[in-house]
């Protein structure tokens, strides 16, 4: 019988005990009684009244029964008394009183139940405190406590006996799977590293951003090795009790060691692990000791054996040296965002066993979503096959995808929105504006799809297949900043004013002009050079301030550096919004109709073609464009130029 059995056991028994005595004890005291005296029951047998008097076995009370056979429980003063006769001798009762056999007086043998309960009573008090110490301090040697262990670890344990996730499950991160598996390997076979003389890394340390699939490569870790593993997070160290985060990695440590070899895997641990003496919480900060008791555990006196650290964060810039250096965590695992060949390994492993249509192109879905991870595709294939639920179909097709990867991406669409007609042919004209401007620079990216349906926070929406570039040059960026200006020109264009509708164009603008010009030295005049350092703060992790390390001379060139890539841009978009003016019109038009065009439909009008009328019901999607699609580069022969105008100056934008 284990410990947890036997306090059951031991709790009921106390329970039932405690039960039993009260109901004892209330049923004694509610035992209908009267009080007489033995004067009174002296004359009641001189006047012929008693037939019998029966004495209980506890000689405190007794049963009288008269002759008219009416029995009668009282309370007689008998207490102390061995016999009731020579009692009632006192009180002048003879023989003669007890002619005719009446009344007979019988003793009843006293019950060993009631002398029991009397004393269970006297000492239940005092069993039930003693039984609550004992279980209160039985329960604080173990780890399941929250009242009187604060040093234990809180780290949960899984033997590995049966793996649920292994490497089989990870996809998208094939280089962080060949570091990981020379750490299963040790595991598995550490004879073969000591022979050599090798020495296996103590902490393996995954950096990544949010999503990247750090934790699930951990877990697969643990899956392929067999070996214990213990997981907790680094939140979990630190309480508002001094000393208590170090007491639990020792706690930690030496758990570990009893099951070695094993795994412990510290997820977030920059919670813990941020750089010491910012300044912050005096010299004995609750977190400091954490991290201090953290670097003796993984690189001091005794640790010489077979435990592996893993641990994950998505700031390594703010961790604190000590915990980086060679001895500790000796190895950096860098899990990046997949690439569109890692996302369609990831959209495989997430559509395993589900129902799929057969029109289901995963690469085209991996094209699809650039920058997402493995977050956002597992998300995007739940919400895919929520939808196909929803709609009562029999497997998730090519449709349910497309509106996922939108839903995911910018959110459900939000048709009940009341705007207005006037508001409507802005919204078309300015999201019109976005899509030719980009269609005619060459370096812009491609259009993906154009609509007028608010989603999310926005109430339009100008859609483009980003591709995987990492580094993007100059005329990128410079087709980029026209794109955005494009629907702030098409409104001042057609209607003479503009809305408050460009404000996140232009603060995207903005932003994209000045980092050109600051950081990236992409300015002529400036030349490359840096503009600027900014400051972060250690335990806040942001960005709070940026020092000016040039002149205020240089800050005006900058200015006008920044002002000048702008309108350069402005005017470049005017140009091809005045140019296809008829186009612009035929697009806004559409938008009104259709409410949403999708890159072939768009090309199609731009090229003169006719589109068939707007079909009902949920229909699949056309496809992007080949080009699009497969990220062939376009040249200047691919796309049509707007003739040659002479314009005025372009307005200055606010």
């Amino acid at each position: 019988m284990n410990s947890t059995k036997m306090t059951r056991w031991f709790v009921s028994l106390l329970i039932g005990v405690a039960i039993l005595a009260i109901v004892w004890s209330y049923s004694v005291s509610t035992m209908p009684s009267t009080q007489i005296s033995i004067s009174q029951l002296a004359q009641q047998i001189r006047d012929d009244k008693v037939a019998e008097i029966v004495v209980n076995g506890d000689g405190r009370s007794v049963t009288i029964t008269y002759t008219s056979d009416e029995t009668q429980p009282a309370t007689a003063q008998i207490s102390g008394v061995t016999s009731l006769e020579e009692l009632l001798s006192s009180y002048g009762i003879g023989q003669e009183d007890y002619q005719d056999g009446q009344p007979t007086i019988t003793y009843e043998q006293p019950s060993s139940w009631g002398n029991w309960l009397n004393v269970i009573g006297i000492f239940l008090p005092a069993i039930l405190i003693i039984g609550f110490i004992f279980l209160v301090f039985r329960q604080a040697q173990g780890n399941n406590n929250q009242a009187l262990s604060f040093g234990k670890s809180r780290a949960r344990m899984f033997t590995g006996d049966h793996p649920t996730i292994t490497f089989a499950d990870v996809a998208g991160a094939e280089e962080a799977k060949e570091e990981l598996e020379e750490v299963v390997e040790f595991l598995k076979e550490p004879e073969k590293f000591v022979s050599f003389g090798a020495r296996i890394p103590k902490g393996v340390l995954m950096i990544g951003s949010p999503g990247t699939g750090k934790t699930l490569l951990a877990k697969a870790v643990s899956g392929e090795a067999g070996v214990p593993f213990f997981s907790i997070a680094g939140s979990e160290f630190v309480e508002m009790f001094v000393g208590v985060g170090a007491s639990r990695v020792r706690d930690l440590f030496e758990q570990a060691k009893r099951n070695s070899p094993c795994i412990i895997f510290i997820d977030e641990i920059d919670a813990v692990g941020r750089q010491r003496g910012a300044g912050l919480g005096g010299s004995h900060d609750e977190r400091e000791q954490t991290l201090n008791q953290i670097l003796v555990e993984m690189d001091g006196f005794g640790t010489d054996t077979h435990v592996i650290i893993l641990a994950a964060t998505n700031r390594p810039d703010i961790l604190d040296p000590a915990l980086m250096r060679p001895g500790r965590f000796d190895r950096r695992v860098v899990i990046d965002k997949p690439d569109y060949k890692g996302r369609e390994a990831i959209f495989k492993v997430h559509i395993r066993g589900k129902p799929i249509s057969s029109n289901v192109n995963v690469a085209v879905l991996a094209r699809a979503t650039p920058g997402f991870v493995g977050a956002d595709i597992e998300n995007t294939v739940n919400e895919a096959a929520l939808l196909a639920a929803r709609r009562n179909i029999k497997s998730i097709g090519m449709a349910e995808f497309h509106e996922a990867i939108e839903r995911v991406q910018l959110g459900p669409e939000r048709k009940s929105r009341v705007i207005t007609s006037e508001e409507r042919e802005i919204i078309a004209y300015h999201e019109a504006g976005h899509a030719i401007v980009s269609h005619f620079l060459p370096a812009a990216l491609p259009l993906r799809k154009v609509t007028i349906v608010p989603r999310g926070m926005g109430l339009g929406l100008t859609w483009y297949l980003e591709d995987d570039t990492i580094l993007p040059n100059k005329t990128h960026m410079l087709a980029q900043i026209a794109s955005l200006l494009g629907g702030r020109v098409a409104e001042q264009i057609v209607f003479g004013e503009i809305t408050s509708g460009a404000s996140n164009d232009l603060q995207r603008v903005t932003q994209l002009a000045r980092s050109m010009v600051t950081q990236l030295g992409m300015s002529d005049e400036l030349g490359p050079r840096v503009y600027g350092q900014k400051q972060e703060m250690v335990f806040l992790g942001r960005e709070i301030s940026e020092q000016r390390d040039y002149s205020d001379a240089i800050a005006e060139k900058i200015d006008e550096e920044v002002r000048q890539i702008i309108d350069e841009q402005y005017t470049r978009a005017t140009e091809i919004l005045t140019g296809y003016r008829k186009k612009l019109d035929l697009i806004s038009r559409h938008l009104l109709e259709r409410e949403t065009l999708d890159a072939e439909e768009f090309v199609a009008l731009i090229e003169g073609e006719t589109l068939s009328p707007p079909s009902s019901g949920n229909q699949t999607p056309p496809t992007t464009p080949k080009t699009s699609l497969e990220g062939e580069s376009r040249s200047e022969s691919d796309w049509k130029k707007p003739p040659s105008l002479d314009l005025p100056p372009s307005p200055t934008p606010a």
